[in-house]
């Protein structure tokens, strides 16, 4: 009768497809004498720099739950994809693992064909620490022109805290400024250790150049930005409101895309237009 198939079984034979799946001489150890392809499991464990004992007990399904710094070990050892080390973390903790954090300045041409797709609403992609790093020609069309923009210039905080223009084109700009810091709160904290330097950095600045946000972010409160409404003047659009929606990014979980569909049937012909403009 065969074993139940458990969560710390399922962790060891995917440590052991993985295992056999890499080439000890290219990896510098000996390839004569062995039984089976692959790695032996106190290869991994000096890979990983944790005991041999500990491996073979995670591989046959013993020992109990690994750490998160464990896994992420072995995952090194084992050269595991991003997507790899993902399931890893999923069958040893039941979790995914933090965020890498990356200080990204530009994205796929994949993803970009799929934000020029969603034309005429603005979309974009946005990093974990909110530098805008990718949008379509309707996002340039409604927010203004990040190409022309210094790469520092492209955070969403920095925009809303620093820029006249910014505060201006929101209704209600401190119902707005509130709502930012608290989403952007929870993005720091999902991010991770990766992030820690990065976010600290902005929020010094921030913390320096704008009273408003100090207060904000010393009150300590949180939200999420999954969706929403969002009103604006536009100088050439008149009072426009869009309905926003923020999606994660598939393979990229520093990474996260946000779509503003118009609500008013006579902004979608408008901005149509405007792109087209542009375009010339």
């Amino acid at each position: 009768m065969n074993a139940p198939l458990t969560s710390e079984n399922r962790l060891g034979a995917y440590l052991r497809d993985r295992r056999a799946r890499l080439d000890p001489i290219a990896l510098g150890f000996a390839g004569a004498r062995r039984r089976t392809p692959g790695l032996r499991r106190e290869e991994v464990a000096q890979r990983a720099h944790i005991s041999a004992t500990w491996y073979t007990w995670l591989e046959q399904g013993r020992g109990g739950a690994p750490s998160a710094d464990v896994l992420d070990r072995i995952a090194r050892a084992l050269m595991l994809t991003d997507v790899e080390r993902e399931h890893l973390f999923l069958l040893g903790l039941g979790r995914a693992p933090e965020p890498r954090y990356r200080e990204t300045l530009d994205v796929s041409p994949r993803l970009q064909r799929v934000l020029d797709a969603l034309d005429p609403s603005p979309a974009m992609i946005k990093t974990l620490t909110w530098d805008v790093v990718a949008w379509n020609r309707a996002a340039t069309v409604v927010f203004g022109d990040y190409g022309a923009a210094a790469p520092e210039d492209r955070n969403i905080l920095r925009r809303i805290f620093r820029h006249p223009r910014s505060r201006a084109a929101n209704f209600d700009w401190a119902a707005v400024a509130r709502f930012v810091v608290a989403a952007f709160r929870v993005d720091v904290a999902r991010a991770g250790a990766g992030a820690e330097a990065a976010a600290a950095a902005l929020v010094e600045e921030l913390s320096r150049s704008s009273p408003e946000f100090a207060a904000l972010w010393a009150a300590n409160d949180v939200g999420d930005h999954h969706g929403g409404v969002k009103r604006l003047r536009h100088p050439l659009l008149g009072e426009v409101a869009f309905e926003y929606s923020a999606f994660a990014v598939d393979g990229r979980p520093d990474l996260g895309m946000i779509v503003y569909n118009p609500m008013q049937a006579g902004t979608v012909a408008q901005l149509g237009k405007l792109i087209d403009q542009t375009d010339r």
